[in-house]
């Protein structure tokens, strides 16, 4: 029996509708379209696309973005995992491999290229400048390695993702990692989060290849985007924004690099508009590290604008040569791979342009830093001209502590020492305030002098506050035993830099008394306490230093020599004041503020011993000395 298919193309697509006819010898089918003999599977598969993309509603469309979704999830697993497993070391790691902008650029290459996610490896950036672990020239340089190793994910989807079935990989390699979840041991517990998400990835990209409806059928929207491709720069322009739109609703360079190879490999797209997209998501990308900056502090934000200047001027020269850049690509893939992109080719194939659009990629961000790398530090100055310090009043806010940011308990380790090293600074300059007051001697200056004094002391008071709830929340994370004992030490010593400022705080209360009761020092009063103040500084300077430093590393000898220092010049100042006393030298009121300034001086630098035997641990030896 003979089957008679009759054809008809609509403005919705081609449809076949079937005729069985009797009375026909023989059994073949017979199938007949555009005057030529097709096999009836193909004619149904045509007639299924067909239905498939007229059906393309709400239903649908939720099914690409959960697909879309599931790729970035799998991205995100793989991306904490890998955090994870090298949180602990992640500090002395980036300390040996950014001494240099080219380290520094090698080392942003190699955790994009792990991550396969600029956005995640610039968040990460963000935090590490926001905790003090980078500084920002540094910082540039990681951020041009991570655009490089942004790359890597071009080459991966389209060499492994449209040529073999690695999603038939992922269910053995979840296999592998499953059972690695329950164990107790942290780093194999991370380990199993890189498997799955790795295994993740890769479904949720097959996912979404199935999810794209097939539009190469539909003349409506195929000459929608032929519409634009014509505009010239208007159209590369165009779809530059369209690249930028896209990374920013998907919040993710990567992934909306995936669904670009997607769209070129479903021909929704020809390379031009592809490589203009690609460009308009490097834009984008820069977006996800400035969010998270907007919570950082001054340096974070600094970090998150030379992102966005290194990437926007790339973008800029890119668009001025893009036509000639792209036909050079073509060249040499027509000529040295026998792969034509290009729709201007007259051997012109689909299905080269995600190896295309991976080599401009590539070649575009390479070029961009070769071109940049020199001018790293011009960028750190710009960057800052445009993102100003807020001046004295900075002092004042917590400039290290990160909100919302990319953490591992290391980074907010030193987060908290880095914050706890501007807390030392401050009272520094507090202590320098006291001395400033001693020596003035018109009453409005004195009288700044007072107010300010006070302001230290009440941010002193502040900053104890919110580094303490910042440690006593990171105490709750899973902590080494070292990292515990770390948070406890810093406990204690914002402690004891918080009594400094109550300390210098008092002795402004009695330089005020003596000013209004117009008591003079002489010359050797002044002298005295100046020599006083000269060994409190010397005692700070040692101290900050190890504020930095492991337990065993910090060295106490330096610090004692200074203290005792201190209390033998405060036991010959108490006697000689004594004596003046005695003999009518110097009146009792005198003395008495004197002493005070005298034993001030010498509580601070108590504090600021204890500091050093804090950070060294000792305090937390006396205490297991006592529970046993």
């Amino acid at each position: 029996m003979f089957k008679i298919w009759s054809f008809a193309r609509t403005r919705t697509g081609l449809f076949c509708t079937s005729n069985p006819q009797k009375g026909y010898p023989g059994s073949s089918t017979v199938l007949l379209v555009n005057n030529s003999v097709i096999n009836e599977d193909t004619a149904i598969d045509t007639f299924d696309q067909n239905q498939n993309l007229m059906k393309f509603g709400l239903l649908e469309i939720l099914q690409l973005i959960g697909a879309l979704g599931f790729f970035i999830y799998g991205m995100k697993v793989m991306s904490d995992g890998i955090q994870k497993v090298a949180g602990s070391k992640m500090r002395d790691i980036l300390e040996a491999m950014t001494s240099n902008r080219v380290l520094g650029l090698l080392t942003g290459f190699m955790v994009t290229a792990l991550v396969q996610s600029s956005s995640a490896t610039t968040v990460m950036i963000v935090s590490f400048v926001n905790a003090g672990l980078l500084s920002l020239v540094e910082s540039i340089g990681v951020i041009m390695g991570a655009n490089i190793g942004t790359t890597i994910t071009a080459w991966l989807i389209s060499i492994l993702g449209f040529k073999v079935k690695i999603s038939a990989l992922a269910l053995p390699i979840i296999a592998v990692g499953f059972p690695m979840l329950f164990s107790s041991r942290d780093r194999i517990n991370s380990w199993a989060h890189v498997l799955i998400g790795f295994a993740l990835l890769f479904m949720g990209l097959d996912e979404l290849k199935n999810s794209v409806p097939d539009l190469k059928s539909n003349p409506e929207i195929l000459s929608f985007l032929q519409h634009y491709a014509d505009l010239g720069y208007l159209s590369t322009f165009i779809f530059i924004i369209v690249g930028t739109v896209l990374t920013l609703v998907v919040q993710s360079s990567s992934a909306a690099m995936a669904l670009t190879l997607v769209m070129c490999n479903e021909g929704w797209i020809p390379f031009e508009l592809a490589a203009a997209m690609v460009l308009g998501e490097n834009i984008g990308t820069t977006i996800t590290a400035n969010l998270a900056a907007l919570v950082g502090n001054i340096h974070a934000k600094r970090a998150a604008g030379a992102h966005f200047i290194f990437n926007v001027f790339g973008v800029i020269w890119m668009f001025v040569v893009f036509p000639f850049f792209l036909k050079g690509i073509a060249y040499y893939m027509g000529n040295f791979m026998q792969m034509f992109p290009s729709s201007e080719s007259a051997n012109y194939n689909p299905e080269h342009i995600p190896i295309a659009l991976s080599i401009f990629h590539t070649s575009f961000n390479i070029l961009n830093v070769l071109m940049l790398i020199w001018f790293v530090p011009f960028i750190a100055k710009t960057v800052t001209r445009i993102i100003p310090s807020k001046g004295d009043d900075e002092d004042f806010s917590l400039e290290f502590i990160g909100r919302g940011l990319v953490q591992t308990p290391d980074i907010s380790l030193a987060e908290a020492e880095n914050e706890i090293v501007k807390f030392a600074k401050i009272n520094q300059k507090g202590v320098q305030k006291i001395s400033d007051l001693i020596e003035e001697t018109e009453h409005r200056t004195q009288q700044k002098l007072l107010k300010k004094i006070k302001e230290y002391e009440e941010h002193t008071d502040l900053i104890e506050l919110k580094v303490g709830e910042f440690l006593m929340e990171l105490s709750r994370l899973e902590l080494s035993n070292q990292g515990s004992r770390r948070v406890q030490s810093l406990l204690a010593v914002i402690n004891h830099m918080e009594s400094i400022g109550d300390v210098y705080y008092q002795m402004s209360r009695s330089i005020e008394q003596k000013i209004e009761k117009k008591i003079w020092f002489d010359e050797s009063h002044r002298n005295d306490l100046r020599e006083m103040r000269d060994l409190v500084f010397k005692s700070m300077e040692i101290m900050k230093p190890a504020l930095r430093k492991k337990a065993d590393q910090v060295n106490l000898e330096a610090a004692i020599e200074i203290e005792k220092q201190i209390n033998q010049m405060r036991d010959r100042f108490k006697a000689k004041i004594f004596k003046k006393i005695e003999k009518g030298k110097t009146n009792l009121e005198t003395g008495l503020i004197y002493m005070d300034l005298i034993n001030g001086y010498e509580k601070i630098a108590d504090h600021v011993i204890h500091v050093s035997q804090a950070l060294r641990g000792d305090h937390l030896d006396l205490e297991d000395e006592v529970t046993t």
